[in-house]
């Protein structure tokens, strides 16, 4: 036990299954829980859709609200969540003094915009002149900034007066899995006392699945667990709109302040196997070594998302360890590409802070566990590239 040691005192989750460490700690540990599920709004694809949220209880101006798109509102509101259950929220030295990480993608595109360059551009031979065109009359400033990633924590920054130093990780699951390294290691080096990290995404746009669909990651037809989706029609992946931040503290830190966290966050390790060159698998022996996993029954918070090569890999990666528990979380809220990885941290840590393990989300794939989960391990297997674990502990 060091006073550096990196503690998880603040979770906000939004997804399909509602806001808030408790509402998803109750959907999540009941036997039999049930997908939420739009299979008509995109079809033929399937997606996991957000809850009905009011934005106000995060986001008190509406002026800020406009200018977000949703999936910036989505992040800023999930912040908010993980500061409120930290304590710190409307604490202006502690938020004065918070550093931030935030794994974040394109933003979301003009979709009315877009299908109008394209519809004008069936009746003009002059592309370049009706491009810009459209630039100038079409494109507001404010619009064309709304796309940058790195708003994501301008907004936290404005909304929820985090003014520490920020930095915004892009590149889908990897993004996440580098936004909780980096955000621990500033903790154990004493660089940093206390952070926010976490990440947000929007699927309920055309454009957001069109990058999934663009390479064929999309599964098509009717649903099916995670671990189920090997031979059927597209590629494997269901996507959920969703958001979660944690807030890591040191130990030092938590304590002074009087605070309980929820679990200490362990060792967190990643790779980025050459996958055309087949060494997915022994990335992930290598992973599993380097993240010290303890012996006996482990409960395993998966972040795979259904790609069919992705999963087929971390499938047997796991069944190849018999010690371990797997839990694709992601059967019930669909995958959300830059959050993904901080979700899974956080679903590890609400099961060891509650001694409980989580019900198999598949039984006809994943095993029971009766034992009492004194460390939990969280890992993300990247659909396209990058591969991530991270073991958490009781604090």
């Amino acid at each position: 036990m060091s006073l550096n040691d990196v503690v998880i005192t603040g979770i906000g989750l939004v997804s399909c299954l509602g806001e808030g460490p408790d509402a998803h700690w109750r959907a999540l540990s009941a036997p039999g829980a049930a997908p939420v599920l739009d299979a008509e709004r995109f079809a033929p694809y399937t997606v996991h859709p957000l809850p009905e949220i009011d934005w106000n209880l995060q986001i008190a101006k509406r002026g800020d609200q406009r200018q977000m798109e949703t999936w910036q509102r989505l992040g800023t509101y999930a912040a908010g969540l993980a500061l409120d259950d930290a304590g710190i929220k409307g604490d202006e030295a502690l938020c004065a003094t918070m550093d931030m990480v935030v794994a974040a993608g394109g933003g979301e595109r003009d979709v009315a915009v877009d299908s109008a360059i394209l519809e004008a551009s069936t009746g003009r031979p002059d592309f370049d002149v009706l491009l810009n065109e459209k630039l100038t009359t079409e494109l507001r400033p404010t619009l064309f900034l709304a796309q940058l990633s790195n708003l994501l924590a301008g907004n936290i920054s404005i909304v929820h007066k985090v003014t520490g130093s920020s930095r915004t990780f892009m590149g889908e699951e990897g993004a996440g899995v580098a936004a909780v390294d980096i955000a621990a290691a500033r903790i154990r080096s004493g660089q940093s006392t206390h952070m926010l990290v976490g990440g947000a995404f929007q699927t309920e746009h055309p454009d957001m699945l069109l990058g999934y669909e663009l390479a064929g990651y999309l599964h098509r037809g009717p649903w099916k667990p995670v671990w189920q989706r090997q031979g059927a029609e597209g590629g494997g992946v269901v996507s959920g709109s969703g958001g979660a931040f944690l807030v890591l503290e040191s130990r030092e830190h938590a304590e002074k302040r009087g605070r309980k966290a929820y679990a200490e966050l362990g060792p967190v390790v990643s790779g980025r196997a050459r996958r055309t060159r087949g060494e997915l698998g022994a990335s992930l022996d290598a992973l599993f070594g380097a993240a010290k996993l303890p012996d006996g029954p482990l409960l395993t918070l998966s972040a795979a998302s259904g790609g069919h090569a992705a999963t087929k890999a971390e499938k047997a990666a796991l069944d190849a360890r018999p010690d371990l528990a797997p839990r694709a979380f992601g059967s019930l809220t669909g995958h959300m590409k830059e959050a993904q990885f901080p979700f899974a941290v956080a679903l590890a840590a609400l099961a060891v802070a509650n001694g409980a393990p989580y019900p198999p989300f598949d039984p006809a794939n994943e095993t029971a566990m009766d034992e009492k989960p004194r460390e939990a391990l969280a890992t993300a297997i990247g659909y396209h590239q990058f591969e991530g674990m991270a073991l958490v502990r009781a604090a």
